[in-house]
């Protein structure tokens, strides 16, 4: 149980990586961008590619970065340039990258598992420092043996890039280019108006959105040890449904706590999906399902808990305002008592 959890979070973290991809093109862009499943699978299908053929893994990762830019772009040009609808311009663009996902790998699967990957090399780096037979000592002399994994490699390195990533993240947004891109989201008009130019925005914020993505697909790839031509499924949903977890659990009050959150909602998704699958009922198959219950929940149970805030509002203003009202009466009864005597 406990290391199905750890799994969890170990993925999460590099799921997280998505999500703030997600989170750049649905709520800094207000875009609704579906390239995200066929970006996904560009970038796990160009690292493995590349690593199958003897390039560096980190070579083969920084690669991916560049191809889901590439097809984020792609997806911008169709809807600045083209003048297709947004979320008909992502559906269009994620059709093409199947195809182009397939040529890329020739063939609908990839195995990494005799391969050299960042994953590996960060794990044998990792090994020879000794830290895990300490933690495995520490937590043995304390009690919690059975919360012990092979490594701490993965989620130690994961989160130094996830977190990084996201520093970054939130350093840009506050740049010029950064607040245009913030304010072409809101309001596009407006910020037309100060002769920006908001295609270009639109493009390079959706190109930096699937950069992301794909960047997460080759992690992904070389941890799960393979590249698979279907693992994009559904990622779009996975993304919001982490955006959408975080900013109601941890609050969305400013642009870091709001990508911390984005993090934090990624982890909780996995953490409930894996302890959702060990249900006896459940199967490996009803991932999709529990996803979509997940994103409703996360939907509705947020407008339920405002619905019963503004209720309890309504409730202590109608009784502020009888109190007022009784108190009204009270005086003037009084000052008509006063004026008869």
């Amino acid at each position: 149980m406990s290391i199905a959890i750890f799994g969890s979070v170990e993925s999460g973290i590099l799921y997280a990586i998505m999500a703030l991809g997600v989170y750049l093109s649905f709520r800094i862009l207000d875009f609704p961008d579906l390239t995200v499943d066929g970006s996904f699978v560009t970038g796990a299908s160009v690292s493995a590619i590349m690593i199958v053929n003897g390039f560096n893994p980190f070579v083969a990762t920084i690669a991916a970065l560049f191809a889901g830019f590439l097809a984020g772009s792609l997806t911008g040009i169709l809807h600045t340039k083209g003048k297709i609808n947004p979320l008909l311009s992502g559906i269009l663009m994620m059709i093409a990258l199947y195809s182009i996902n397939l040529r890329i790998m020739g063939r609908s699967n990839v195995p990494l598992l005799q391969e050299s990957t960042v994953v590996k090399i960060m794990s044998d780096f990792w090994k020879g420092l000794g830290i895990d037979e300490f933690i495995t000592n520490l937590l043995s002399a304390i009690g919690v043996s059975g919360f012990i994994p092979k490594t701490w490699a993965v989620l130690f390195f994961g989160a130094i890039i996830t977190i990084t990533i996201k520093l970054v993240i939130d350093r840009f947004l506050k740049t010029e280019i950064g607040l245009s891109l913030r304010a072409a989201g809101d309001n596009k008009n407006m910020i037309r108006s100060f002769s920006a130019n908001t295609n270009q925005l639109t493009t390079l914020g959706l190109g930096l959105s699937n950069a992301l993505v794909a960047f997460s697909g080759a992690m992904i790839a070389q941890y799960n040890g393979f590249s698979d031509i279907g693992m994009g499924i559904g990622m779009i949903i996975i993304g919001l449904a982490s955006v959408i977890i975080g900013e109601a659990v941890f609050g969305n009050k400013s642009i870091a706590r709001t990508t911390l959150a984005v993090i934090g909602g990624a982890i909780i998704y996995r953490l409930v999906v894996g302890l959702a699958l060990r249900v006896e009922f459940l199967e490996t198959g009803d991932v999709k399902l529990i996803t979509a219950a997940i994103v409703i929940f996360a939907l509705v149970f947020p407008k339920i808990v405002d619905a019963g805030r503004e209720k309890r509002r309504k409730k202590a203003r109608l009784q502020n305002s009888k109190m007022v009202n009784d108190g009204t009466k009270r005086g003037e009864n009084l000052a008509t008592t006063e004026s008869d005597l």
